[in-house]
Order: structure tokens, then C-alpha cells, then sequence
């Protein structure tokens, strides 16, 4: 009776001993607690392609307004013709360090003859002038060159300016003055 009571004894604190075999996986704890990261978000839309900060506005519809001043016979002379472009995001950063141009659309948007401003021609003597300031444009002429509207509905003389700061780098080959390798290097939308 000594064995059986020895072997039950054996056998009961061989069975409470503390190393067990490992239980089954308890369910997952809750995201975004201790630091841990929560789920991930959907993807954003794709972006257009094109140059990091460079900012280029729709063509715009502008109009110039006739200079005059009064003569000495009591008449008014129309010197010139001037008109201001609002342009918000050009900063005195822009100014100083980055690039303005201005192009004009001589024609109709879908047969475009884009001109490099400032403009002037020696064979009919049209000349326009451009000077920045900030968020501002002015543009100054010899001719009134207004936005027109035919009796088609077609627009002819839109202007678009693009402002380049100065920390976005520039190939030296670009010709600033060629909108069709300005369009295609930024990347520019009609």
C-alpha cells in the first residue's frame, strides 16, 4: 500500500508542475493602441505630370485699357494701352529668384500662334511690354490687343503667364521663349 500511495504521490506533483504545454493563440489585440499603426488608407488619385511648383494659369481673357492725356488744344491723345493680370501666387520669392513669362495666343485656341512676351516687331511696329510685381502683371502696348471675340463665338489674343521659383531646377537648353518647349518640358495642360 506504501507503493501505491508513493506512485500516486509521484504522479500528482509530477501533474502540478508550472511548465505546461503552450495553450491555442488568444485573438488579436485592437489597432492604433501603444503606438501600434492602424490600418492603411486608400490611395490617392494619380497627380498630373509636370514640374514641382511651377504655376501657369489658364488662358486668360484680358482687357487693355486706352493711356491718354490731354493736349495743349484741349484734346485727349491716346499714348498707349495698358492692362493688369491678377496673378495671386506671384510671391516676391518669384520675383526675386524664380522666372515670369507671359505668352500670347494670336489666333483661335484650336489653330494657336503663340507669341513670347515682351513682344515687338520691327515689320508693323507692335510692341508689348511686360513688368511684374507682386501678384501682379501689367502689360503695356503701342495697339490695343484686347481679348476679341469673333462672330463665331472663337476667342483670339488669350494670355497665359508661368511662374518657375527659383528652387525648381531648369535645363539650360530650354528656349523660354519657344511655348511649345515650355509646354512640353513643364508639362503644361491647354
Amino acid at each position: 500500500m506504501l507503493c501505491l500511495v508513493a506512485g500516486a504521490t509521484a504522479l500528482f506533483v509530477s501533474s502540478c508542475s508550472k511548465e505546461g504545454p503552450a495553450g491555442p493563440a488568444g485573438a488579436a489585440g485592437a489597432n492604433g493602441q501603444n503606438g501600434a499603426p492602424g490600418p492603411a488608407g486608400p490611395s490617392g488619385p494619380k497627380g498630373d505630370t509636370g514640374v514641382a511648383n511651377v504655376i501657369y494659369s489658364s488662358w486668360l481673357d484680358v482687357a487693355f485699357q486706352a493711356d491718354t492725356i490731354h493736349t495743349a488744344g484741349g484734346g485727349i491723345d491716346t499714348i498707349g494701352y495698358g492692362a493688369l493680370i491678377n496673378a495671386p501666387k506671384l510671391t516676391l520669392s518669384i520675383l526675386n529668384t524664380g522666372l515670369v513669362k507671359v505668352y500670347l495666343n494670336g489666333d483661335a485656341p484650336n489653330d494657336p500662334s503663340l507669341i513670347a512676351l515682351p513682344y515687338f516687331s520691327a515689320f508693323s511696329g507692335l510692341s508689348i511690354e511686360v513688368t511684374a510685381y507682386v501678384n501682379t502683371i501689367s502689360l503695356y502696348s503701342n495697339a490695343n490687343v484686347s481679348t476679341q471675340v469673333d462672330r463665331n463665338g472663337v476667342k483670339y489674343l488669350q494670355y497665359r503667364y508661368v511662374l518657375v521659383p527659383g528652387g525648381v531646377r531648369a535645363r539650360s537648353v530650354i528656349d523660354w521663349n519657344n511655348y511649345a518647349a515650355v509646354k512640353e518640358y513643364l508639362g503644361l495642360k491647354d
